[in-house]
């Protein structure tokens, strides 16, 4: 039995917008110090610095969120405005998992002639409480949580799996860290895009073009193209 795993952010459910939402907040909190505009580029600039110390996922999110309005304000930040912060990040691991088209109807079908694993990065507690929550965990033969998803961490993966290359299957939302990695060791990409890029996860199409995966419109699609029926 071949091996199909699916990424978990943004390819599962929703994830992105609860960021974009606190990145939101954050500008406003701001708003009196510096302009929202400075405050989305710069925080983008403060992730990309934080991520190879703190990883991904919504702890380092606020992390980064709090060194920047500290930086921006010259360390002049109100710790009443710290706390609204933490909020902001709070609420984005108390929102309620929302499946994205398809998923809920189509993950038990691939569950019956796949072995089903979600391969995702991120903090472990953080997805395994999302997995959880989700109702998708029956279906599901165990989680993998990576630090990064470069070939090295897919090689871990399948030398884990004790299978070839070429019986695994992955599924998600970007080209860098779901898609390509995995087809340079000979596996199969299947690329299903959400309607917002990380700029994190930005591949230039150069490098896209050269490669040969699969594109759906949306998640539902699996079961077709993998021509899985009831």
């Amino acid at each position: 039995m071949k091996t199909l795993a699916l990424d978990a952010d943004d390819t599962l459910w929703e994830n992105i917008d609860f960021f974009l939402k606190a990145q939101s907040g954050l500008c406003e909190l701001l708003k009196d110090y510096v302009p929202a505009s400075e405050v989305e580029s710069k925080l983008f600039a403060k992730e990309s610095q934080n991520v190879p110390l703190y990883g991904y996922g919504t702890k380092s999110f606020v992390l980064s969120m709090v060194e920047l309005a500290i930086d921006l304000t010259d360390g002049r930040l109100p710790s009443s405005v710290v706390l609204k912060i933490h909020d902001l990040g709070r609420d984005i691991l108390r929102h309620p998992v929302h499946l994205l088209p398809g998923v809920e109807k189509t993950v038990p079908i691939l569950a019956k002639s796949y072995r089903l694993i979600v391969a995702t990065k991120g903090e472990l507690l953080e997805q395994e409480q999302k997995l959880e929550r989700s109702g998708l965990k029956p279906y599901v033969k165990f989680m993998h949580v990576m630090s990064n998803k470069r070939v090295d961490d897919y090689r871990r993966l399948i030398d884990l799996l004790r299978i070839a290359p070429e019986d695994f299957i992955m599924v998600g939302n970007s080209l860098k860290s779901d898609v390509l990695p995995v087809i340079e060791l000979g596996g199969t990409g299947v690329y299903i895009p959400h309607h917002y890029t990380w700029e994190h996860e930005a591949v230039d199409p150069e490098i896209s073009d050269k490669y040969h995966y699969i594109q759906l419109e949306h998640f539902g699609e699996l079961r077709e193209k993998l021509a899985i029926s009831n």
